[in-house]
């Protein structure tokens, strides 16, 4: 599992550290909130251990910002002395998903942080992201740094076979197969819905993400790619 830990407590965030080690997790860690957010929006985190009392931005800051750079975030437990009602009712409507009140147990954290783990998986089943681009199998929705991106149904699938099939290209037969299971369409309709969909992604990101692999198929990179 990997972990982001916001804290600005040094002897805290050093015991949590070495605890969540210990199990054999991957730990990043931030002592300011705007450091933290950066992490939280350049590398992907099974959960984020957000502390609410930060030097810079808050850890409500930190959540609201976070939900408004993006689409797919990693799920929140956040740390803090405060155990009025109301700060807890602040931190969920910030966007927490879960709330530790400090000093907590060590093992009461590893099982919320496993059951945030598993709770994202779900969602994390329907989703796959390359880069900036993302796709939601479930919502029948894609997105470019978060901007939406219209498709047709067919496009959508086109493009969900390429990039589950990422970095690696895609043959004519194996889209086809995915695309079209039941019926076979006319030899030149899968090269009609890759004009579409080349169209569709280009007037958003600017520049061609599918390339032609001749005698093979078609392969997606992505700007992060090159």
């Amino acid at each position: 599992m990997k972990i982001l830990l916001i804290e600005d407590n040094v002897a805290l965030a050093n015991q949590l550290v070495n605890f969540m080690q210990g199990l054999g997790w991957l730990v990043d860690y931030a002592g300011t909130g705007q450091l933290g957010l950066q992490l939280a929006l350049q590398h992907e985190f099974d959960v984020i251990l957000l502390d609410l009392n930060l030097p810079d931005l808050d850890g409500l800051q930190v959540c609201q910002n976070l939900l408004a750079s993006t689409d797919v975030r990693p799920p929140i437990l956040m740390l803090t002395a405060r155990d009025a009602f109301k700060d807890k009712a602040s931190g969920f409507a910030a966007g927490a998903d879960d709330y530790l009140t400090k000093p907590f147990d060590l093992r009461e954290l590893a099982l919320r942080c496993e059951a945030l783990s598993r709770r994202r998986q779900l969602f994390v089943q329907h989703s796959i992201k390359i880069g900036p681009l993302a796709l939601c199998r479930r919502q029948h929705q894609v997105w470019w740094h978060q901007q939406p991106i219209t498709l047709t149904a067919t496009g959508f699938h086109i493009l969900q076979k390429l990039m589950e099939d990422h970095p690696y290209p895609s043959s004519r037969r194996d889209l086809i197969a995915a695309v079209w299971p039941t019926d076979q369409p006319e030899s030149n309709t899968l090269k009609v819905h890759i004009y579409t969909l080349r169209k569709s992604l280009d007037a958003v990101i600017g520049r061609p993400l599918i390339h032609t692999i001749s005698s093979v198929g078609y392969q997606l990179t992505v700007v992060d790619d090159v």
